[in-house]
């Protein structure tokens, strides 16, 4: 009989973390949770699905509009914002339920409350001590503001989510995925959006010509843009917020987000009284089998500050189950993992941006397509819709893949997978299309030019857009 109460306790029940401890278990290891919060972790709560819900609803004012050049006579819309977020709270608390259904299915013991390390061994919860052969931190991380006069006046996405009425004035700060997602869902709802960013052009990481085509097309839906400046100091008189830039102008708002980063949410887990070593801003550094330096401790999803991603967390999950309690695993592959931005229009990247392929390879070559989509020429609606092709010309291997448009996310999700494969250019080309779809654009682009070397000289080559701070957390 084991000398410790369990053999894996996972700290942390959002979806690596659920999904670790339901293979654990299932492989016959004896496995608890704990969880000091609704489960499902950021990405079930205050995270991508919410968000997404969110940007479905924002889109119905664009369908509205366009429905008229298609013979549809709309009576004028009125949106109400309460009851957006109870249908939203609905479908969150019944994700909630599901998520406490499979753990119990797979035989792991919930704990309620948070959870600290007292040794490699050994984990408290609620002023109880259990042992365990091994402990699993997957807590994810949190959004960072930055301190400046006036900091407390302002909000993070976490209280977009639970905001009483619509804001009609947001100010947004910040450049990453977070504030480009919530700068396009309120202007959709109607909310007077301004949105900031300290570098020249947001989306840092990201291939240059997406990032430039998006930015153009949200300029077009009404969103004041403001590069090279940031929030300087927030003063409030009443409900009214007024915010001095870091360029001496001044805007007034009734709501300023700060999506400025996110960091890794390690502090007061015990993890450093363990022994275990963590990085500047708080991450734990680990093994490709996610061990840290302490063996009987690991680590896994956004903790470690790899890619924050929800899907990255739930293979890397797999991996971790796999090879400690199943019949081995191999290291997960990070290389060609799809990214989306849930902006309004959306943005899809796999494998290298231009700026990072023109450096691998000498003879890369990139195709692109810049077009108004059919649906458009009886909508009157002008977005535009890019589709972004990167080629090594001495392999004539597809390395990278980028659009902006509707559906962004759908269609790269199934690119990847040729990417994944090692798809050619002449593959590519002898795939039929599906006619008429924006999506057939992808097989039947002819014009190349040379990759531009000097392009995306902001980021470092091998920092991926949903890798560390440099972004997915909203830089």
């Amino acid at each position: 009989m084991s000398r410790f109460d369990f053999d894996l306790m996972v700290i942390g029940a959002g979806s690596g973390g659920v999904r670790a401890s339901r293979m654990s278990a299932q492989y016959g290891a004896r496995v608890a949770v704990v969880e000091k919060s609704a489960l499902g972790g950021t990405c079930v709560n205050v995270g991508c699905v919410p968000k997404k819900l969110m940007v479905y609803g924002a889109r119905m004012s664009e369908e509205f509009s366009d429905a008229a050049g298609f013979g549809w006579t709309v009576p004028p819309a009125k949106f109400d914002w309460p009851t957006l977020i109870a249908n939203k709270n609905a479908e969150i608390a019944r994700l909630n339920a599901i998520y406490g259904t499979l753990l119990e299915k797979a035989g792991v013991r919930l704990l309620e409350g948070r959870g600290t390390l007292t040794d490699p061994h050994t984990v408290e919860v609620n002023g109880k001590a259990y042992t365990t052969g091994r402990i699993l931190i997957a807590t994810g991380n949190k959004a960072f503001v930055p301190e400046f006069p006036g900091s407390e006046h302002v909000m993070t996405s976490n209280d977009m989510f639970f905001l009483p009425a619509l804001p009609k004035r947001v100010l947004i700060g910040g450049g990453g995925y977070i504030a480009v997602e919530f700068a396009g869902i309120f202007n959709g709802f109607g909310a007077e959006v301004t949105q900031l960013y300290r570098g020249p052009l947001f989306l840092r990481g990201f291939d240059d010509d997406a990032r430039q085509h998006l930015a153009k097309e949200m300029v077009k839906k009404g969103i004041d843009l403001r590069f090279n400046t940031n929030i300087a100091r927030v003063d409030k008189t009443g409900d009214a917020l007024s915010i001095t830039l870091s360029d001496g102008s001044k805007v007034e708002t009734g709501l300023v987000l700060a999506a400025m980063g996110r960091v890794p949410n390690t502090d007061g887990l015990g993890l450093e009284e363990a022994g275990v070593a963590l990085k500047e801003n708080g991450a734990v550094p680990i093994d490709a089998y996610y061990q840290s330096n302490v063996p009987s401790i690991y680590a896994l999803g956004d903790v470690t500050d790899r890619l924050q991603l929800t899907p990255v967390a739930l293979a890397e999950a797999m991996v971790f189950a796999g090879h400690l309690y199943g019949k081995g695993a191999e290291p997960l592959d990070y290389d060609n993992i799809p990214y989306t931005v849930f902006g309004l229009p959306s943005l899809a990247s796999v494998g290298l941006t231009e700026a990072e392929a023109s450096r691998l390879y000498p003879n890369a070559v990139v195709y692109v397509e810049d077009f108004r989509p059919m649906k458009g020429t009886l909508s009157g609606n002008d977005e535009r819709t890019l589709m972004k092709l990167i080629v090594d010309q001495d392999t004539d291997r597809v390395v990278g893949c980028h659009m902006v448009g509707p559906d962004a996310g759908e269609i790269v999700q199934g690119l990847a997978i040729a990417l994944k494969c090692g798809a050619t250019k002449a593959q590519f080309d002898a795939t039929v299309g599906i006619h008429p779809t924006a999506a057939e654009e992808f097989v039947t682009m002819r014009t190349s030019r040379p990759a531009i070397s000097g392009a995306g000289k902001d980021m470092p080559l091998g920092v991926h857009p949903a890798h560390g701070q440099a972004s997915a957390a909203g830089d």
